[in-house]
């Protein structure tokens, strides 16, 4: 699982160029997903720290580079948002699983330690279509007949979780593509766009700290690439 670390570092020099294109919503969610920005400190090489959270592009003064931006930055955080709803759903399902360990016991093993713990008295199946699949719980009797009796509340949880599952799975797929187009014209236009930002600048100075604001979300896409990435390798395992 995507180990969800982030750190949110902002320098109180130039505070409103830092602002972000995004306005975060509640103080509750930026602690949960906080923006990957290091501050370069001298007792701290932030290149080696990791950056995973919530995309926080920086402003550019050039409204058509900073619209682009803005709408790769929301549909990363989208896609997060719901791939850290699947890890979620996946989470609370090992709990009901009753896991010792409910980092590393795996999806598939636990719907088999369902099967096995209910095989006397249901027939447990995972039905799977691509990304929509749902927990099937047939009552058996006795001698094999089926019984009309409530399911348990344990699995009637397991199934909410594993409908959660699939549908923040599909949910998180099908932002991907939306979101590689955005990215990879951004990374094609790396030098075009330098060169819109250096036009709208009226001062030098003004240049240096928007050329920096520019490798500063250039940055921001990468990390969005690599992660987004991971989260259709993650599908797919």
């Amino acid at each position: 699982m995507l180990r969800l670390l982030c750190c949110c570092c902002v320098s109180s020099d130039n505070l409103s160029e830092r602002q972000p294109l995004l306005h975060p919503g509640s103080p509750s969610e930026v602690n949960e997903a906080k923006s990957a920005r290091q501050t370069p400190s001298a007792h701290n090489d932030a290149q080696t720290v990791k950056r995973i959270g919530k995309l926080l592009m920086r402003r550019l003064n050039v409204p058509e580079l900073d619209l682009r931006f803005t709408e790769m930055a929301e549909t990363f955080n989208e896609q997060q948002k719901n791939y850290e709803a699947m890890v979620g759903h996946i989470r609370k399902l090992k709990q009901i699983c009753d896991s010792t360990n409910v980092d590393n016991l795996a999806f598939a093993e636990c719907i088999r330690k369902i099967r096995k713990e209910q095989e006397t008295t249901y027939r447990v199946y995972l039905k799977m279509k691509v990304y929509d699949f749902s927990l099937t719980l047939d009552p058996v009797g006795p001698e094999g007949e089926t019984e009309d009796e409530p399911l348990p509340l344990s699995l009637q949880s397991a199934q909410n979780e594993v409908r959660g599952i699939s549908d923040s799975a599909k949910a998180t797929i099908s932002k991907g593509t939306t979101l590689l187009q955005l990215i990879d014209w951004l990374l094609r236009s790396h030098i075009q766009m330098a060169e819109q930002v250096k036009g709208a600048a009226e001062t030098y100075q003004e240049q240096r700290r928007l050329n920096n604001n520019l490798e500063e979300n250039m940055k921001e896409v990468r990390r969005a690439k690599e992660l987004s990435q991971s989260y259709k390798e993650q599908h797919a395992s």
